[in-house]
């Protein structure tokens, strides 16, 4: 069986309507194509990662990104990030990285680091095109690869997502599923369940747009220590022609 979702119901008759979300629990082997077809249709959903718990977006609905910065009430200057299944899905489409970048993004994907790497035509081809001035900054954007089962197979059958951590801008990540209900389901479509989660922080933000000068610079650290991460661009410099 795949995990629970929560998701809304049609209205009630108004003497059986007891609040302004009513949420139901399904617990079916469809579960995740019912949160893919939620995200396709421009809904925004809780999910489970290798880390915490993100709000979704399809990329393909610009204006479901939106409604997630109204749901966290997020600062508009704060970037979202982008969400793949594998870097397969980046090498198909041949974006101009160098053997460097790639070399490190083989190192640390699928995990809990997300790189922000410069923004180009590449992301069209990848599937963002509608949500092109929605995600990232003007020239950068953030990629997440989750070393996670149920995240991946969501991806794929939805393309990239646009991710944020599932909780109200300022507070602390939600780390269960039951935390995301509590805090924003009276504003969600639906929540994907998984019970806790693998970490209790996010991601290690890894800002590689200047990697080719030698350099990278941790923008946050997350689940992956700093000095973990030094050593895997130590080795992916050192290997870089073993790709």
């Amino acid at each position: 069986m795949g995990p629970a979702i929560f998701t809304k119901q049609e209205p009630q008759k108004e003497e059986e309507v007891t609040s302004s979300c009513i949420l139901q629990q399904s617990r079916r082997t469809s579960s995740l194509r019912t949160i893919a077809n939620i995200l396709d249709n421009g809904g925004v959903c809780g999910i489970p990662t290798d880390t915490v718990y993100a709000l979704a977006a399809s990329c393909k609905h610009p204006e479901a990104i939106n409604r997630i910065y109204s749901i966290k009430e997020r600062p508009s200057e704060k970037p979202i990030c982008i969400c793949i299944s594998n870097l397969d899905q980046l090498r198909v489409i041949s974006p101009p990285f160098s053997p460097l970048l790639w070399r490190f993004m083989d190192l640390v994907y699928p995990g809990g680091i997300s790189c922000i790497v410069q923004k180009g035509e590449w992301l069209k081809k990848l599937g963002v095109g509608p949500a092109y001035e929605r995600v990232g900054t003007n020239d950068s954007i953030m990629i997440r690869v989750p070393d996670h089962t149920v995240t991946a197979h969501l991806t794929d059958m939805t393309g990239p997502l646009a991710i944020t951590s599932a909780n109200p801008s300022g507070e602390s990540d939600s780390t269960h599923h039951d935390m995301v209900i509590t805090r924003l389901s009276d504003k969600l479509d639906a929540v994907l369940c998984d019970g806790f989660s693998n970490e209790l922080v996010g991601s290690t933000v890894v800002n590689c747009t200047k990697i080719d000068e030698g350099t990278i610079k941790i923008l946050r650290e997350g689940c992956v220590p700093t000095t973990k991460i030094m050593q895997l661009f130590e080795r992916a410099k050192n290997t870089q022609g073993d790709l």
